[in-house]
């Protein structure tokens, strides 16, 4: 389900193009969405694949999103969590739990980090429903972050603690 990104994964980035209602959900106005090209996708994709923690969401052998460790800082064991689902056809099918739950394990067990964080959207409730699922908590908010269609919106910042995470996969806890 996670791999990391090739060259083929351009087009069919490309055909799914930029949905108003993710870019919308990723703090885009409805009117300022840009039009996907494919230099940008190559650049996109050149990306994916030179960062160590970054891999594309597969289903049923077609890519369909993207998630990241980002910022990873070792001194102090954490990293800032990113998902991104584009095809729209694929959201609320439970694929975004699954591939988080993916990468917390690599996260808690393989990089031993202790903690890993996010930012989202308050109004963004899909995402916060599948981080909360997989154990991330509300640990703030910052008030009128996002200008998104004229209106001001909260960011929520959410994390997780290694001994919080419990893998649904193997069903034990993470190491602390």
């Amino acid at each position: 389900m996670l791999r990391p990104a090739t060259e083929a994964d351009i087009d069919a980035r490309l055909a799914f193009g930029n949905d108003a209602d993710i870019a919308e959900m990723y703090g885009k106005n409805r009117s300022d969405i840009p039009q996907l090209t494919r230099e940008g996708v190559q650049d996109w994709v050149d990306w994916l694949m030179s960062h160590p923690h970054a891999w594309i969401i597969e289903k049923n052998g077609s890519p369909i999103g993207e998630i990241r460790l980002d910022n990873l800082n070792k001194a102090d064991r954490r990293t800032l969590l990113a998902l991104g689902i584009f095809d729209p056809s694929r959201l609320g099918q439970g694929i975004g739990p699954v591939a988080i739950a993916m990468v917390l394990a690599h996260a808690f067990r393989t990089l031993n980090l202790h903690r890993v964080s996010l930012r989202v959207l308050a109004y963004n409730s899909r995402a916060i429903r599948a981080y909360e699922k997989c154990g991330f908590r509300v640990e703030g908010r910052e008030r009128e972050t996002a200008f998104v269609n004229d209106i001001w919106h909260d960011d929520l910042m959410m994390g997780i603690l290694c001994h919080e995470f419990v893998d649904p996969f193997s069903l034990k806890s993470g190491p602390d």
